[in-house]
């Protein structure tokens, strides 16, 4: 290929203030791997667990359930950022163990949220996927410290972030040598307060314009009431997303964290045949 015909796509990159996840600098659709997952392909992933680690019992119960039900990647906080001080705050390296154990004994990948430079370091070595929550996006001492690792990412969008914020934030991660990055719209902060969050929909076709980046949605913090999760689950997928993030619990109402927009597992059971059927009616798999 010769200098001119490689010229132009550099030219239109350099445009942009984000290069590297730009689909003028990677045309086609990136594909995230991890284990036998994929992220950005013909599946959609969805990936599910509790809010918060409480107990291992609760740990391998959800476990259990995702296993049979078909979920490969299972979430769960062991660092918990929360609004409150005084609100629980998660069980730190105890919590990462749990989950590390789920994981041998039911198969199912982990997901899980460092929020400083220490959790970060622990989550690396316990992990499959490394969150990175909407409270630190653009905490770029952390982001520059995630691209310097060999663990995939879930950028999860900020609270009142443009898309092009989100996607420098993506920038700093690619820059410092991470490219296996899947973005996550979590909904975003508005004027309305029905909902916890309002779920940006058109994130979704309008950033993958924009980069070759998977994108995923979390509609468990968009909604924030376990009724509307479904809707907006079905909604995302409908919009071209390329996974789901969903709470669910045993039991929501004995929750420490998140319980009102939690799943229980009949109910997610139920969502899972949904999601099914809206992915075949747009050529993907579940």
């Amino acid at each position: 290929m010769g200098a001119t015909e490689t010229a132009e796509p550099m030219v239109s990159s350099a445009r942009k203030p984000y290069r590297l996840v730009s689909r003028d600098f990677h045309p086609d659709n990136s594909v995230v791997r991890v284990g036998n997952v994929a992220f950005g392909g013909d599946k959609v992933i969805v990936m599910s667990g509790p809010c918060a680690v409480e107990s291992r019992e609760q740990v391998m119960t959800s476990a259990e359930f995702m296993q049979r039900v078909g979920v490969p990647v299972m979430r769960g906080g062991a660092y918990k950022p929360r609004t409150s001080p005084y609100s629980f705050q998660g069980m730190g390296v105890e919590g990462l163990e749990m989950l590390a154990e789920a994981r041998e004994r039911f198969g199912v990948l982990i997901v899980t949220e460092a929020v400083d430079h220490e959790s970060l370091a622990r989550v690396a070595q316990w992990a499959d996927i490394v969150q990175i929550g909407a409270r630190n996006m653009q905490n770029f001492e952390l982001l520059k410290a995630v691209g310097q690792i060999n663990k995939p990412v879930l950028l999860k969008r900020g609270l009142a972030a443009t898309i092009d914020e989100w996607l420098m934030a993506a920038e700093y991660v690619a820059a410092h040598g991470n490219l296996n990055i899947v973005l996550c719209e979590r909904g975003i902060r508005t004027y309305e307060t029905k909902t916890r969050n309002t779920l940006d929909i058109s994130a979704v076709p309008v950033v993958k314009q924009l980069s070759h980046l998977p994108v995923v949605i979390d509609p468990s913090h968009a909604a924030g009431q376990w009724q509307w999760v479904e809707p907006l689950a079905l909604a995302g997928i409908a919009a071209g997303a390329d996974g789901l993030i969903i709470e669910t619990h045993p039991n929501p109402a004995e929750a420490l964290s998140d319980g009102p927009q939690s799943l229980n597992f009949r109910h997610f059971e139920e969502l899972m045949e949904k999601i099914g059927r809206v992915a075949r009616a747009l050529g993907r798999e579940v």
